[in-house]
């Protein structure tokens, strides 16, 4: 490689990092422009507006829900990723066995996600023997399936409860631009099964590719299973924000959260720090509490340190099954 390959390479990288923090900079300004405008209303100081507003939780309540939800979730995702590997990887691991790595990936996946699916690939390379680019393959394919849950799921609240898109149609016009999103999301759907069974384009050699393994090997049922499977968390979300928004007297109902947190969840996926598509997202689906904002970084902070604690204690195990194993081996 020469040295002038380098900095070329690099450049594409630092200009969508610069982006991306402009971006980020750019939602925080709008929602810190709605936190002033209503504490000037108020007639209180930013600050004091805030403290007021977290003044009036009752956290202890807060943390009964919290905790027991974040349990809820590891094993639900572990037993996803369990199946996923399963049917893809290796049939004889168990779930038992994929709970230590799975939590100890949420401890790496506070610096960064993909360094957490690092993990996970390197525990199957060592304990099954998996080619990682297969690996991969699995999870690219539980990435895309947790996409499509998260549209499903905002199809069903917007058939039941399309009067609250309406409503939040102030800034954007929600209720034209999501059911295009939705019709051209499953339109790909059916494309990309499509493709990797073979239906069209079969000379297309980028089917064959080892990091899209796990396609070619998915049938109908392990995409629907997929979705099944994920569901209870999802669902849920969606009764423990309600509950949450309340125990932080904002108003919201079940249906407008099946209908926006799923939404939120997907701007949270955006690659900008801070998550702060889904922070103005939350302004802007509720423009009478721009609070709202500071909810959902407590209740996102709270779940992924909750869910590195809970990497802590699988983490003794986790690294004995990682190296101790495969240096006696």
């Amino acid at each position: 490689m020469s040295e002038q390959s380098i900095p070329k390479r690099r450049v594409p990288s630092f200009l969508f990092k610069g982006i991306s923090w402009l971006l980020a900079a750019a939602c925080f300004y709008l929602v810190l422009s709605r936190l002033n405008a209503a504490a000037a209303f108020e007639g209180l100081t930013l600050l004091g507006y805030l403290l007021d507003f977290l003044g009036d939780v009752n956290w202890l309540h807060w943390f009964a829900v919290m905790m027991p939800y974040s349990v809820f979730f590891f094993l639900i995702d572990s037993n996803v990723t369990w199946r996923a590997v399963r049917w893809f990887n290796a049939p004889s691991l168990r779930y038992r066995d994929i709970l230590p790595i799975r939590a100890s990936a949420y401890i790496l996946s506070l610096l960064n996600e993909q360094v957490g699916k690092g993990a996970m690939t390197l525990y199957l390379l060592r304990r099954h023997k998996t080619p990682g680019w297969e690996t991969l393959s699995t999870m690219l394919f539980l990435g895309l399936m947790e996409i499509y849950q998260l549209l499903l799921f905002s199809v069903i609240g917007l058939i039941y409860y399309f009067d609250y898109v309406v409503e939040a149609s102030t800034l954007l016009p929600l209720d034209v631009i999501l059911p295009v999103v939705f019709l051209t999301a499953f339109v790909f759907l059916v494309v990309w099964i499509s493709f990797f069974r073979g239906l069209f384009l079969r000379n297309l050699n980028i089917r064959n590719h080892r990091y899209l393994r796990a396609f070619r090997e998915a049938r109908l049922k392990h995409y629907a299973l997929t979705v099944l499977y994920k569901a209870p968390n999802l669902i849920g979300a969606v009764i423990v924000y309600t509950i949450a928004l309340e125990l932080f007297n904002v108003e919201a109902s079940f249906g407008q959260l099946l209908v926006f947190l799923p939404l939120i969840f997907l701007a949270a996926a955006l690659p900008l720090p801070f998550h702060a598509g889904a922070l103005l997202l939350w302004t802007a689906l509720f423009p009478d509490y721009p609070e709202v904002g500071v909810f959902s970084l407590f209740m996102h902070t709270f779940f992924v340190l909750f869910n590195a604690s809970i990497g802590l204690l699988f983490l003794p195990k986790a690294n004995k099954e990682l190296f101790d194993d495969a240096t006696s081996s």
